[in-house]
């Protein structure tokens, strides 16, 4: 499987108040969710995403809370993957909970631009930087984790496997 998106950029320690701001933590939907969106860090990011874009950000991405609105509402958003140094544990988790592929590669903020657009092969961790003509490899994304995201998130997976008997 591969992810084929355009790129936006965040710094370190994004929080999962930047992401999905604490005052709309009363809702559910996350196609509403998905329209506040970054939108304290950059209002225009709900609006002009596309479906299939891709997040490069810095270290310690996610850290704050442990709700899973905030990858819940990057996902709904069109998010496909995101790519920093290190992710907070908990969003790590919750990330690959809803099926939301997530990539640890240290020099992401060195080596991807805003609006690069960029490749990455699931299978193999490459990202290709179609802009740079560059190829990076990532931290591969273990099989079982992988068939996770493949049934969109881990109750898929769950309700899956029940029914081939697993």
């Amino acid at each position: 499987m591969e992810l084929h998106g355009r790129v936006w950029k965040f710094g370190d320690n994004i929080d999962t108040d930047l992401i999905i701001p604490a005052r709309y933590l009363n809702v559910f939907d996350p196609l509403e969710l998905a329209k506040h969106c970054m939108e304290d860090i950059n209002p225009a990011f709900a609006q002009e995403i596309q479906p299939g874009d891709i997040i490069v950000a810095g270290k310690n991405f996610g850290c704050g809370s442990s709700r899973e609105h905030a990858p819940l509402a990057l996902k709904a958003a069109g998010v496909s993957a995101i790519i920093a140094p290190s992710f907070a544990r908990i969003f790590y988790r919750n990330a690959f909970n809803i099926g939301l592929p997530i990539f640890e590669f240290p020099p992401a903020t060195e080596k991807i631009r805003t609006g690069d657009e960029i490749v990455i092969n699931m299978a193999t961790g490459v990202i290709t930087n179609l802009t740079q003509n560059e190829q990076y490899q990532t931290t591969l994304i273990p099989p079982f984790m992988q068939e996770i995201i493949s049934a969109g998130g881990l109750i898929n997976h769950i309700q899956k496997n029940k029914r081939k008997g697993k």
